[in-house]
């Protein structure tokens, strides 16, 4: 069996644009655990709010760098990690450029293949997933977080992250080529678009381990 952690924010949490949550089995990691069956297993790491590096302080305990540590920790062995993060990184208070947005996710990289795993326990394949686009208009939804610029910084980080991937020796996957948010909140996904990513999520996991 192979072992993969899901680690990210709202979108992977799964959070229903309508209100609440998804289902598991609408979800994209629960969706991709049913794709990929039973010789695989998903383990799903998702929060709302959670950024690469930052604390937040009016979100607090959402910084990344500080929980992957005790989710590699709990999880192993793995066999993959999935990255799925930088929407948060966006936040108007956080004044962060895409370019430093692509170092926070260098940085979690580092921690994934730097961790000591202990004996016998393998340093698990990172897949990076870059984030769906901000719409426009997230300045007017019930996120105060986001201004007008998060929009834009958003479409920006996937070549950054792509590069990171490439020096990082990492699989990529650009999440808006096959997925988008919700115009009724501007950033969550529909259950259509768990199923677009879990569906190219489940392709590069099957062509790395099934090679």
């Amino acid at each position: 069996m192979f072992n993969i952690l899901c680690f990210g924010d709202s979108n992977t949490f799964g959070t229903n644009p309508k209100g609440g949550r998804h289902s598991w089995n609408v979800r994209w990691p629960g969706r991709l655990q049913q794709l990929l069956g039973k010789e695989y297993y998903i383990i799903e790491e998702g929060m709302g709010g959670r950024t690469t590096v930052w604390d937040d302080p009016l979100e607090p305990n959402r910084c990344g760098l500080s929980a992957l540590p005790v989710a590699l920790q709990s999880h192993k062995p793995l066999d993959m990690v999935i990255l799925s993060l930088g929407t948060n990184d966006c936040k108007a208070h956080f004044h962060a450029t895409p370019r430093i947005i692509a170092k926070g996710m260098e940085c979690l990289c580092k921690e994934v293949r730097s961790f000591d795993y202990g004996p016998s326990y393998p340093v698990p394949k990172i897949l990076i997933i870059s984030p769906i686009h901000i719409l426009e208009d997230v300045e007017h939804s019930p996120f105060a977080s986001f201004d007008k610029t998060s929009p834009e910084k958003s479409r920006l980080l996937a070549p950054l992250y792509r590069n990171v991937a490439s020096e990082q020796d990492c699989l990529f996957l650009d999440g808006s080529t096959v997925a988008k948010a919700s115009p009724i909140d501007q950033l969550h996904m529909d259950k259509d678009n768990h199923r677009a990513l879990a569906e190219a999520v489940a392709d590069i996991v099957k062509t790395y381990f099934e090679a």
